[in-house]
């Protein structure tokens, strides 16, 4: 008796052990019956036991007692119960199914639209782009692709139509952006001021009380009054939409300082950016001064002087400062404004620089007027002298 008790301790022991060992389930030895228990140990103890549970990482050996029989059929029950969601007649698999089925219809008539829709597209397009035009009587007018075949006639007109739409949206919207220059007895001012508007004179700014909002910068009727007629004519040149920046104008110049606008239709589309093109101003390039903060968005960089961008700032004086600079190189009467670009654009700011050199010109404008001072002063000393002694002879 107390020899079967031990063998059971220790059979249990080893076979909790072995359990964990392997991780196969606690819950099937739990599951066998006291009598298949003592049944394992009579077939074959605790070692025929124990060595069921090495059944799934051991070779099977090859006489096998009634426990590891029962231990194996239950495993392989347990594996085939598993809920499978692909098996038939199950309610969630059908569900399922019938899910994916409708996901599917759904695509396909997605694409049917989508193609049937872009089809009607094309077939319109061909149809109004590729029609040939009509005369004033009605009768169509005989151009390049009059004498081909009819399906080839619509497929060229239409393809010259798109591109006249792309080159159209590349290219600036006329030839000659601003009139010719005003002949005499009217005065034509000798210098262009070419303007950007925005974050040059205006910078858009949102608030929850206000919304959006462009703000004046400070100095603008400043550079407008030193730097107008007669000495520049002023020329907005925006990459702006003229819905949008033509009020802004009206508001910004009340007194109609700036002669011309030009817009976003009027820029040249470059490697995805909008170019103010000078060469289609219709000006003498040497005569033409370009201010804006962007490097890349002036096709002319020796017409270009690059100003600081303004971010909102009300106690910025970039403008009071520009408009003395180009106010001195009007008054100069320079021939080529280009030479005094060029030499400014070598300066992180050119503003800056120009400030300095009208500190040294004025210091030695000083110098300059003390020394004819000292030197009349010494005229006339002498001239005393010499003076009292002609009176004494």
């Amino acid at each position: 008796m107390m020899a079967t008790v031990r063998n059971m301790y220790l059979f249990a022991r080893t076979a909790i052990f072995r359990v964990r060992t392997i991780n196969l389930p606690r819950r099937t030895l739990s599951q066998l019956t006291h009598k298949q228990f003592r049944s394992g140990l009579a077939c074959g103890g605790v070692t025929k036991l124990v060595g069921v549970y090495n059944y799934s990482t051991e070779k099977r050996p090859s006489s096998v007692g009634l426990a590891d029989e029962l231990l194996s059929a239950k495993v392989q029950q347990d594996t085939k119960d598993k809920p499978k969601g692909t098996d038939e007649g199950d309610p969630d698999s059908e569900k399922e199914r019938e899910e994916n089925e409708k996901v599917r219809r759904t695509l396909r008539w997605t694409f049917i639209s989508f193609g049937v829709m872009i089809t009607g597209m094309g077939g319109f397009l061909l149809w109004s782009c590729g029609s040939p035009e009509l005369g004033p009587d009605g009768q169509p007018i005989v151009d390049e692709f009059s004498e081909m075949p009819t399906v080839q006639q619509y497929l060229l007109r239409t393809w010259k139509g798109m591109n006249d739409m792309n080159r159209m949206i590349q290219e600036p919207s006329r030839d000659k952006l601003l009139p010719d220059p005003i002949k005499p007895p009217y005065i034509q001012p000798p210098y262009t001021l070419v303007l950007e508007l925005r974050d040059i004179l205006v910078h858009p700014e949102w608030t929850y009380e206000t919304g959006w909002r462009f703000k004046k910068r400070p100095g603008v009727d400043f550079l407008l009054h030193h730097c107008g007629p007669p000495l520049f004519e002023i020329v907005i040149y925006t990459n702006e939409q003229g819905f949008t920046a033509f009020p802004i104008i009206d508001h910004l110049d009340p007194n109609g300082l700036i002669w011309y606008r030009l817009y976003k239709d009027t820029t040249r589309y470059v490697n995805g950016k909008h170019v103010k093109d000078l060469s289609c101003l219709n000006r003498d390039l040497e005569k033409v001064i370009c201010i804006d903060w962007d490097v890349d968005a002036v096709s002319s960089p020796r017409n270009h002087l690059k100003v600081k961008r303004w971010d909102g700032n009300m106690n910025d004086q970039t403008l009071v400062e520009l408009g003395l600079m180009l106010r001195t190189i009007a008054e100069s009467e320079v021939s080529d404004v280009r030479e005094v670009i060029d030499y400014y654009r070598t300066f992180d700011d050119p503003l800056a620089a120009f400030r300095e050199n009208q500190r040294l010109a004025q210091e030695q404008e000083l110098a300059v007027k003390q020394r004819v001072e000292e030197e009349h002063q010494q005229k006339k000393f002498t001239s005393s002298i010499i003076s009292s002694f002609f009176r004494r002879n």
